[in-house]
């Protein structure tokens, strides 16, 4: 954990440049040190059928869910989400500048005893490094 869910209207698509939104995102999540990178996961979900307050075809919407294990205090959480909604709204300022849109960030809890996972991306992560390490 965290995942990153970015949910959009699809009128921004081409306006937002996922790959450097998901870039940030990643890059802010792990430097707070707050997540390991290891469980760090970004994806988008484009929104086909929307309507954004009065309907105009111009407004669209950006809500981007982090989703983390339980078990961090909230004092904790609240400045990791500030650090990563300051990136999102740095990320946004050129398209909120030019198109109506609503951005909304939320970081919502895993509840512990309902999360399954299986995986080897650490163990990869891990060969790869040492190979590297081996290589210099």
């Amino acid at each position: 954990m965290p995942h990153f869910r970015v949910e959009y209207s699809r009128n921004l698509e081409e306006a937002l440049d996922l790959p450097e939104l998901f870039e940030r995102l990643t890059g802010v999540a792990a430097g707070t040190g707050v997540f390991p990178l290891a469980g760090i996961r970004c994806r988008a979900l484009p929104r086909d059928s929307y309507r954004v307050a009065d309907g105009h075809p111009d407004n669209g919407f950006v809500h981007v869910e982090l989703r983390v294990g339980a078990g961090r205090d909230v004092p904790t959480l609240r400045c990791a989400g500030e650090a990563v909604f300051a990136a999102l709204n740095d990320h946004m300022a050129g398209l909120l500048a030019r198109r109506p849109v609503a951005l909304s960030f939320e970081i919502a809890e895993i509840h512990p005893d309902l999360n399954f996972k299986a995986g080897t991306i650490r163990d990869h992560m891990k060969a790869r490094a040492e190979t590297a390490e081996a290589a210099e």
